[in-house]
């Protein structure tokens, strides 16, 4: 299977997403009751969930939101009228979320904050945390808002967090101490 600049193949009408980094290869996958292991050549390079299609004959879809994110920040509108839409959101909240955004607010404005949201899951690595704000943000008793620069405040890396790296470069003349050892040697 060839994969496409869409980041994904099909392959027995079920459309699979991969890393963006494998556009343009060439795949070959063994196919499990349960998984596909996808191979470049004779190197492993990711197993996917298996995928069925529907009894409709309709394609089914295995979607990873970590796979097309990057391409999602770019065109942030293309999620409104996304095949698989459904199938990106990770978990149910983040599904209601966009509902609550499509509701609230025009379509154009509620891609970018969910793309956002999407994007905030991946790069701080919170998607279950984020998952629970936004049922928090939502339960709100008064008329409930997603705020999503509140979110990106609350999972924003804390500065005092990150370690302190200190680099002790040797003296150039130490590397002289080196030499008459390897000229005895030989």
């Amino acid at each position: 299977m060839f994969v496409t600049s869409s980041s994904g193949f099909v392959l027995r009408k079920v459309f699979y997403t991969v890393p963006s980094r494998l556009i343009g290869f060439r795949m070959q996958a063994r196919i499990y009751d349960d998984r596909l292991e996808c191979f470049v050549g004779q190197s492993p390079v990711l197993t996917l969930r298996r995928g069925r299609s529907q009894a409709e004959g309709r394609h089914g879809h295995v979607v990873d939101y970590r796979h097309v994110i990057h391409s999602l920040r770019r065109k942030p509108m293309a999620l409104l009228n996304l095949v698989y839409r459904d199938a990106l959101f990770p978990r149910a909240a983040y599904r209601l979320a966009w509902e609550k955004l499509l509701a609230d607010s025009d379509p154009r404005s509620a891609c970018k904050s969910m793309v956002a949201l999407l994007a905030l899951a991946h790069d701080r690595g919170c998607e279950a945390e984020l998952a629970a704000a936004l049922t928090e943000q939502m339960a709100r008793p008064e008329p409930a808002t997603i705020d999503v620069a509140a979110l990106q405040a609350r999972f924003a890396p804390v500065p005092a967090q990150l370690p302190v790296v200190v680099v002790n470069l040797p003296s150039v003349a130490s590397y002289d101490l080196l030499l008459p050892s390897l000229g005895a040697v030989a």
